[in-house]
């Protein structure tokens, strides 16, 4: 026996010279069963003897699962609390029955069983195996709204996370019952009712039942609308001496009116906290009133601006960074230690954080401090890995046959630098280049870089010729605003002119061999979009002004500016209305080389082949480039219906015009084909964001054109990584 007498006396509330008490032997009893170290206890009288009879526990030898295979070993044996080497004890299996049964309705198998087995061995040990039956994947068979008149409950399906399964959705795991997603759509169907106006939404029952043969759930959102209001009255009101009510009513994102917003209010609230502030009023709160009015249905809304309690920073206390260093934390803080509490502030450092993609999880959060008027930051990340290996293979009409493979670390050595090696190889063009950057050059908020780069193009189909590259960038930029950033640049590279078809033309047969380009150039971005991918509002401008001819061949003096907008008109209808425009013209040259002109067709101007449109031989047809050309393009991008959301495929309509002109040919003796015509062409594509990477495929024709433009109807591009 493993316990020593001395131990089980220990736990007896019964002692020699005592009389016997049933309810001492009793509470003896439990107190030798909650040791957890033996199977069975017997207490009682032989004459005037107290015997005690134990069966002990086996320690159990090891532990094994079997018929597992969507949950690996190592993640089960980390959830069970039965190890090798303990006492086992029945309530101890029965609680990691439970815990490996909530592992695999977390992954959406809910019918999944579990039976543990025990093999007795030898010298009081035994083998704990636990028999799993993981079942298959329990599913939402269907969801169903009830209460709901304004929206159909196809739109509803399209609000909340959860889907209803579907062979499609194999890559997908929303289609899986999750109690916690059940209470993020709650959250959701509230949200979207709030913004469209139902002041009085709520949610009556979220109900989940599983199926009589448990093989899926159905889902039931019982709602209440409610009516629908509209903004009444809105006023600003403030304590502040010296702040213009009327000026600060120009921030209000709403109006006398229009329907109700819950979302503008919050906008309205961070937009008046922000502007207060930056009119040196440190401590502000603004908070809105909201009275609804249910004869008129309407919502008047009051936003009263009050000085705020007088709170400063005095600690930022960083945990849970193991690898990044702590001033890359710090250096995305709007506010330093010493500084004015501001919760605008706080959330834009919580947003900086998270933008970085070096965090699983950022969250920042506010604790008392060592005075009343003390707070102190509490920084809690968990980081995550930020090394990246990316294989590519795509195809576009442009590109042809394009693979690629390129190896990045974003958080170098935890100091927030980035570094890259990229290696494309295409049927047309192949790229190679390896990158350096330092987010905060000197410990300023000033990004430096440099670029390593050789390229090479197959433009035989163009203009009977091939070019290749080699050279180095050394790059800085810096943010004047939160949208608006500048760069500069200096580039040095070789550029070859070679493979020249002795039929080509007399102005690309002059210009093979080898040039030196020494660039400077500048450029100024104000961007506001929302988001890179699938835009639905907000601004891109950008300028670039570039120099040639310190040092090097070529002499020349370049500009590019383009600007597009994006504004969403209803439901997920989105319209982008753009243009660009460039110059290029010698500084001391007699002409410019023909990879540093423009050339105008393909992706820029649709309907058009690469090259398609601009000055061209007259003999030989091959495309010379230009030096000066625009752009303009609308584009509406639009849902399919009948085709389910989480497809990801997007319409698109579209019309495109621009030219390109300004022939060099007096240089070279030729003939050249030059036309300042606007050329249109319009079409229509269709999008797909699929699982393997962005798929477009656009159908277009030229409107409008001169006779020896190249046009292309169709153009396909498909491209992944992963």
């Amino acid at each position: 026996m493993r316990a020593e007498p001395e131990t089980i006396r220990s736990y007896l509330q019964l002692k020699e010279g005592q009389p016997y008490d049933a309810a001492a032997a009793d509470r003896s009893l439990k107190a030798l069963f909650g040791t957890g170290l033996f199977a069975d206890v017997v207490i009682e009288m032989q004459g005037s003897t107290l015997v005690v009879k134990v069966t002990e526990n086996p320690i159990i030898n090891r532990v094994a699962f079997e018929g597992n295979s969507k949950i690996d070993d190592d993640k089960l044996r980390d959830e069970v609390q039965s190890r090798a080497r303990q006492v086992f004890t029945r309530a101890r299996v029965q609680s990691d029955v439970e815990r490996i049964l909530t592992i695999y309705r977390r992954s959406g198998r809910y019918n999944a069983s579990v039976e543990p087995k025990i093999i007795k061995l030898e010298q009081g040990r035994v083998d704990l195996v636990f028999e799993i039956n993981e079942g298959d994947v329990t599913g939402v068979k269907r969801i169903t709204f009830i209460g709901n008149e304004a929206f159909s409950d196809g739109t509803l399906r399209g609000v909340i996370r959860t889907v209803e399964s579907a062979w499609w959705r194999f890559l997908s795991s929303d289609d899986r019952f999750d109690p916690d997603r059940l209470n993020l759509d709650r959250e959701l169907l509230r949200k979207f009712y709030f913004t469209e106006g139902y002041a009085d939404f709520r949610v009556v029952s979220a109900v989940a039942e599983l199926s009589p043969n448990r093989d899926g759930f159905f889902l039931t959102f019982t709602i209440s609308e409610g009516e629908r209001y509209k903004f009444g009255e809105i006023e600003v009101s403030t304590r502040f001496q010296g702040l213009d009510v009327d000026t600060l009513k120009s921030y209000l994102t709403m109006a006398e009116g229009d329907w109700f917003d819950s979302s503008d209010i919050e906008k309205t609230v961070s937009e008046l906290t922000d502007v207060v502030g930056s009119l040196g009023y440190a401590f502000v709160e603004v908070r809105p009133n909201v009275r609804r009015n249910k004869d008129t249905k309407t919502v008047d809304l009051s936003f009263e601006i009050q000085e705020g309690p007088r709170v400063y920073v005095e600690r930022i206390n960083i945990s849970g960074n193991t690898r990044t260093l702590d001033k890359v934390i710090r250096r995305e803080f709007r506010l330093a230690e010493g500084d004015a509490f501001s919760s605008a502030k706080l959330r834009r450092s919580q947003e900086r954080l998270r933008a970085l993609g070096f965090f699983e999880k950022v969250d920042v959060s506010a604790a008392p401090g060592s005075a009343p008027d003390r707070t102190n930051l509490e920084v809690q990340v968990v980081e995550q890995s930020t090394g990246e290996i990316s294989f590519g293979a795509g195809y576009s009409t442009t590109a042809g046959i394009v693979g690629d493979i390129s190896i990045k670390e974003r958080n170098l050595l935890g100091k927030g630098q980035e570094v890259r090696l990229g290696l494309s190889i295409g049927t047309l063009s192949t790229n190679i280049d390896f990158s350096f950057t330092e987010p905060y050059f000197l410990d300023r908020n000033m990004a430096a870089g440099f670029d390593i780069f050789r390229t090479s193009n197959d433009r035989q189909n163009v203009a009977n010729y091939s070019d290749s590259a080699i050279g180095f960038a050394l790059r800085s930029g810096w943010a004047y605003t939160e949208h608006t950033r500048q760069i500069v640049r200096y580039t040095l590279r070789q550029s070859n002119i070679y493979n020249v078809q002795p039929w080509a033309s007399p102005v690309v047969q002059a210009q093979a061999g080898y040039s030196t380009v020494s660039e400077v150039s500048e450029t100024l971005t104000w961007d506001t979009r929302d988001s890179r991918l699938n835009t639905t509002k907000g601004w891109l401008l950008r300028n670039t002004i570039a120099v040639a001819g310190a040092i090097g061949t070529e002499q020349y003096a370049r500009t590019t500016a383009d600007a597009v907008y994006f504004q969403s008109i209803f439901d997920e209808f989105v319209i982008a209305v753009g243009g660009s425009l460039g110059v290029v013209v010698p500084i001391s040259n007699t002409y410019i080389k023909l990879n540093n002109l423009f050339f105008l067709g393909g992706d820029t101007l649709r309907g058009f082949a690469v090259a398609g449109v601009g000055p061209r031989d007259a003999g030989t047809t091959d495309a010379l480039g230009g030096q000066y050309f625009y752009t303009t393009t609308a584009e509406l991008s639009f849902p399919l219906y009948g085709i389910p959301k989480e497809f990801g495929l997007q319409g698109k309509a579209f019309v495109d015009t621009g030219s390109l002109w300004g022939n060099q040919a007096e240089n070279f003796g030729a003939s050249v084909l030059d036309s300042q015509l606007m050329r249109v062409g319009t079409g229509i594509g269709v999008q797909w964001i699929s699982p393997f990477g962005p798929i477009r495929v656009d159908y277009s024709f030229p409107v409008v054109k001169e006779s020896w433009d190249k046009t292309q109807n169709f153009r396909f591009s498909f491209g992944t990584r992963f």
